[in-house]
């Protein structure tokens, strides 16, 4: 394995700002020593827990959770400020790590950011105050069952939090000292909250769930510039405790990870910057201090999104073109006015709205009050077999574009409803007859202490106890769907080359005898992707289409299944099932991830697909539409390239978008990395709402990233 070696200046030139202690401890955490220490236990046994096979499934998890904090490892890193480590294998897995005769008992849970405030401004005694106080005559007894066992996760919690204070007690007193007030109350300083902040997201992530983060400078912020008003820590001190937070979010890494989808990030999401209910601009001190550190520790563990305005401070945004052009896709950014207008219009409460975040990818949710869940949805298979039949059956013809058009938004509806319903059958069962009780499921309490609802309801986070419960149905496709359509309306009723179905014989061919009509197809039409008005068209009236389809369950039900766009990379799995397209890709390539155009098609640059992804009303998109953007590092360098990119996000802005994804990529290292990844084990790439590192994704994978960079391998 190649060492690491981290630069003596970062990007720019400007010198190291954190002490050679944090950079090594950085350094040791990113080429996965912690990682490797993890692994090497993977769960904590619970066979000796007497009565077990008397137990309800709520009385196991807690009869588990206190076996798992007394008996799982810990973990105190040299060079670290904050302390609190999930340790156990199973966890990076995505498991609860107990079990009983070798066999996991319980899955974990993702997709959500918690409301990690709650212990920093409450600490565990205000917590367990606050519960106890709850009123319970109205509980059944599966209802006391979830109030006792967040009780037993508190006193779980305080038994792991005095399992650290033992140890830090005489070989760590700095780390001592902030413990023997957080988290077990209230924070009063910053060093107080990140530590707080900290052991509570490691607590969860002990049990093998994946929370985020979200707005941390909003929780954060006020903290440190009380502080450095005070004179209590100084900005050089107040970024060593940071970036110790920082780096502790890689300790799960992997120094020979098993290749897939990529290592790098758990969901573990960051989202800084936008306004507040007044419309003020939040930034702080946090907020730069969270890009610096990620500049210069080259740390893509958290993904982070920035929340852009139009009132967005200049000196942050430039800071922030400066990290984006660093590389490795760890920054994306979102269009706070599309956003807020999306959950204005899905009617969210307008105090709530600002305080959005995302779920660890980027799909939209008010944190802490949200289950959050999506459904993915091929709509080009939808449109090339269930309307054109070009797989099998009798293969359909029409006589204009309204023909097709209608018939397809009508089959998108029936495609919407009967998965919005199926969802509602299996969650709410007598939801039909007025009935709002959740299907029971299983033990969630470290889940719930963070989310509000839960405590008071005697509902878990997967049983209706949030206030909101979004499963939102998610178009893929949608720059596929734009291109076929775009071509079916040339080739077949402006053109006229063919009808629409000797075309559809064609595709059920694969192009097999009409390679000229394929490549005049694939490289001559006009592409959703550089900003050309009738094929955007196309992709505006699909978005509308779709939104169309879902705006009957988008509210009204106990569960809400507002719209969003995306793939996450099943543009990979879906090409299995997927025909030829009428703009002449074969049967099998890759086609276009989340709301990116077509690998190969998007030839006049980022801005001219910028204007295609805006030429749609986003706002209807209510958990969101990414727009994945590669560019080379040569476009970007000296200061026109931080120009470029600043007048890039403030053109989508301008434009109407919604969440963009830019990685500054050379293909040149992406092809030498799967030539020897041994010398390029930090190489980070973002994915497709996550970050990874390029040499962990597998050969699919790899060739989706390096086709979305613009070189199309022929292997």
């Amino acid at each position: 394995m190649s060492a690491y070696v981290f630069p003596s200046a970062y990007k720019g030139g400007r010198p190291a700002r954190l002490c050679e202690v944090t950079r090594h401890f950085a350094m040791e955490s990113l080429q996965g020593k912690y990682g490797a220490q993890t692994l090497e236990v993977p769960f904590v046994p619970v066979d000796d827990v007497p009565l077990w096979e008397g137990m309800s499934d709520h009385e196991r998890y807690m009869a588990a959770l206190d076996v798992l904090v007394r008996k799982c490892p810990i973990r105190i890193c040299e060079g670290e400020r904050v302390c609190g480590a999930a340790t156990l294998g199973a966890g990076v897995r995505h498991q609860v790590p107990v079990a009983r005769e070798g066999r996991i008992l319980w899955p974990s849970v993702s997709h959500l950011t918690v409301d990690f405030g709650i212990l920093v401004r409450e600490g565990i005694t205000g917590m367990r105050a606050r519960i106890k106080g709850i009123d319970t005559s109205s509980f059944d007894a599966s209802a006391m069952q979830r109030h006792d066992a967040l009780l037993c996760t508190l006193d779980a919690m305080q038994v792991w939090h005095g399992r650290y204070l033992d140890a830090t007690r005489d070989a760590y007193p700095h780390l001592y000292q902030t413990l023997l007030r957080v988290p077990m109350y209230p924070a009063e300083s910053f060093a107080e909250a990140v530590q707080s902040l900290w052991f509570g997201f490691a607590f969860l992530r002990l049990g093998g769930n994946w929370p985020g983060i979200g707005c941390i400078d909003r929780l954060l912020g006020p903290y440190l510039e009380r502080d450095l008003a005070a004179g209590v820590i100084t900005m050089d001190e107040a970024r060593e405790v940071l970036a110790s937070m920082f780096i502790k979010g890689c300790e799960w890494i992997e120094r020979d990870t098993p290749r897939g989808s990529g290592d790098a990030q758990h969901y573990q999401n960051i989202v800084l910057g936008g306004t507040d209910a007044s419309g003020a601009d939040v930034t702080n001190a946090v907020s730069y201090l969270c890009l610096e550190i990620v500049e210069e520790l080259g740390i893509s563990d958290f993904p982070i999104s920035v929340r852009l305005h139009e009132n967005t401070p200049k000196e942050f945004l430039r800071l922030l073109a400066r990290v984006m052009r660093h590389g490795g896709g760890v920054v994306a950014v979102y269009n706070e006015k599309t956003v807020l207008a999306a959950l204005r219009a899905q009617g969210y409460p307008a105090h709530e709205i600002h305080d959005f975040a995302n779920d660890g990818c980027w799909e939209v949710q008010i944190p802490g009050k949200t289950y959050f869940s999506y459904m993915p949805m091929d709509f080009l298979h939808v449109l090339m077999q269930d309307v054109l039949h070009v797989a099998e059956g009798e293969i359909s013809d029409f006589a204009d574009m309204d023909a097709l058009r209608s018939i397809y938004a009508e089959r998108m509806k029936q495609v919407v409803s009967h998965a919005c319903e199926g969802i509602l059958n299996g969650c709410v069962p007598a939801w039909r007859e007025g009935d709002n009780t959740f299907r029971l499921q299983m033990p969630t309490p470290m889940i719930d202490l963070f989310e509000h609802g839960c405590a008071e309801s005697g509902r878990g986070y997967l049983e209706g106890g949030t206030p909101y419960r979004v499963l939102s149905p998610h178009m893929g496709g949608v720059g596929d769907v734009a291109n076929a359509l775009f071509a079916i309306e040339q080739l077949c009723f402006i053109e006229k080359k063919v009808s629409v179905k000797q075309l559809c014989q064609i595709l059920r061919n694969d192009w097999q005898g009409e390679e000229q009509l394929a490549l005049y197809a694939k490289h001559k039409l006009p592409h959703y992707g550089n900003g050309d008005p009738a094929a955007d068209a196309h992709y505006a009236w699909a978005v509308n289409a779709f939104a169309d389809a879902c705006a009957p369950y988008a509210k009204g039900y106990p569960i809400m299944f507002p719209p969003g766009i995306s793939t996450f990379g099943r543009q990979i799995e879906w090409r299995a099932h997927r025909t030829a397209v009428p703009h002449g890709y074969r049967r099998g390539e890759i086609l276009a991830g989340n709301t990116s155009p077509t690998p190969g098609t998007d030839t006049a640059g980022a801005t001219a697909t910028v204007r295609s992804y805006c030429a749609a009303d986003l706002s209807r998109m209510t958990t969101g539409a990414a727009l994945d953007i590669k560019m080379h590092p040569g476009t970007l360098e000296g200061e026109n390239g931080l120009c470029a990119l600043e007048g890039l996000m403030q053109g989508f802005c301008t434009l109407g978008g919604y969440f963009m994804q830019v990685d500054v990529v050379d293909v040149q290292t992406l092809l030498d990395a799967r030539k020897h990844p041994e010398n390029y084990k930090t190489l980070s790439v973002r994915v497709s709402g996550w970050n990874a590192r390029f040499v962990t994704l597998d050969d699919q994978w790899q060739r989706m990233v390096l086709e979305r960079a613009g070189y199309l391998p022929k292997e």
